[in-house]
Formats: C-alpha cells, structure tokens, sequence
C-alpha cells in the first residue's frame, strides 16, 4: 500500500497568531464525503469534517510555526518549516506527499506542489480542513484573552475593522512584529508591547 500525504496552510496573511499546517494520510477504506478547499465550507461544514478526518483518517498530524519564527525567519521560510514538522509528525511516513501551492519544503520526502491542490486532491482538502478548524480554535481562546481586538470575526487578518484596533489598542506578544502594519502600530504606541 502506498502511503500517500496531502499538506495545506493556514493563517500566512494574518498579523498575529501561528502560521498552522496539517498533513493527513487517509484511509482508502473509509472515504470522507464532501472534502473541498477549507475557504469553500460553512464553518459547520468544516467542523463535523474536521472531527470525520480525525475519526478516519489512517494518520494527521499538525505542525506550525511561531510569530517569533515568522519574525524571524519570514512567512514563506516559516511556512516551509510548519509543513516539515507536520509531515515529520505522523505516525507513519509518507511515501508521497503532495503540498498545496507552487513550492514544496526542501525535505527528504518524495512530493509534489500542487496550485489549487486544496479544491482538487481530497488528501490536502483534508489537510486544509484540520489546519482551518485549528487555527480558527486558537483565533477564538485569543478572543477571550483580548477581547477587545475581535479576533473571533477577523481570525487575525487585516480587516478594515482589525486595523482599527490594532492602530486603538496597540499589537499584544502573539502578534508578528516583523509585519508592517504591526511596525506601523508599534511606532504609534511608542514601542509598547501589551503583556497579558
């Protein structure tokens, strides 16, 4: 049996929180129905996905990087090193991995890059749908620790309304300082950083 991988991200353009991956192997006895590009679901739709590929699936696993890794290696370096750990945490190695995109990690598996893959190949739709659900969970335990920056509606990434009170408030330590918004933010708060 071949051992086929799908990875897929979530959260590069947001300026705060991880960038969060996920790679899954399923399993072709327990097919999933309606398995499809994370964007394209009703979070309800995603949910009871999420818990059907954690339930079916032969492995996942999920991977990320820090802001501070953003910040420190950049969003596509730290990107590459969310998928690798992913990958290199399933519990049963992969003989091929195919990777949502243009470019896949510099790694020891065999794989492929595939633009659109999350609509198209149902082991990165998987992937996609486990990453999406995770990083919206964590977006929503942020939203209780900050509520006044509404997280929970902009999942972190530069809405009209999100710029408003990050410019108001000022950027928390779970924030990518390395993004310009965030060094605009910074600069209008005197350097500040909000501690919990």
């Amino acid at each position: 049996m071949v051992f086929l991988a799908g990875v897929d991200e979530v959260g590069r353009g947001p300026l705060v929180g991880d960038v969060v991956t996920a790679a899954v192997i399923l399993d072709p006895h327990k097919p999933i129905d309606g398995l499809n590009d994370s964007k394209k679901l009703s979070e309800k739709k995603r949910n009871a996905l999420f818990q059907q590929i954690l339930d079916c699936s032969l492995s996942w696993a999920i991977g990320r990087a820090s802001p501070q890794e953003i910040d420190h290696l950049n969003i596509l370096q730290a990107t590459m090193l969310a998928m690798t750990r992913a990958v290199d945490g399933l519990s049963i190695r992969p003989d091929f991995v195919k990777v949502d995109g243009n470019r896949c990690p510099n790694w020891g598996y065999a794989s492929e890059a595939i633009v659109k893959g999350d609509g198209s190949v149902a082991e990165i739709s998987a992937a996609s749908i486990l990453a999406k659900v995770t990083r919206d969970q964590e977006m929503q335990a942020l939203h209780l620790q900050y509520p006044q920056y509404g997280f929970d509606q902009h999942k972190g990434y530069p809405t009209k309304a999100h710029m408003q009170k990050l410019a108001e408030f000022g950027p928390t330590k779970e924030y990518r300082m390395s993004f310009k918004p965030v060094q605009q933010a910074l600069l209008q708060h005197s350097g500040v950083v909000h501690a919990v």
